[in-house]
């Protein structure tokens, strides 16, 4: 079974993707936005950083974006918050905070506190 073009495009997020996750096309995944499935997120310690780029190889989404032959960020749009690039790290420089956390420190940022 296939769908027509105009029921997939790209502000379609997760949860309106086709049942049983169903690709029409090959190459869509560019359209899709798929960070709102993480409930934690990597964040980076610079100065422990070695810059080995070990992360890089083994995200499963190419969700950190290297710079220059360094680590340069995360893609948060697409990074599902899996943890494998913090359990890799050799120097642990990449730790997992909770999407819950976050989202209260910038609450408490925007008011002030």
């Amino acid at each position: 079974m296939t769908a027509p073009r105009e029921f997939i495009n790209p502000k379609m997020n997760w949860k309106q993707l086709t049942k049983a996750g169903n690709i029409y096309e090959p190459g869509n995944s560019v359209l899709y936005e798929t960070g709102d499935w993480r409930t934690n997120r990597p964040t980076i310690d610079r100065e422990k950083c070695i810059n080995c780029l070990i992360c890089w190889r083994y995200c499963p989404d190419a969700s950190i974006i290297p710079d220059e032959g360094k680590f340069g960020s995360f893609d948060y749009k697409h990074c599902k918050g899996c943890g494998i690039c913090a359990s890799v790290c050799p120097t642990h420089a990449i730790s997992m905070i909770s999407e819950d956390e976050i989202e209260k420190e910038e609450e408490a940022k925007e008011n002030g506190k």
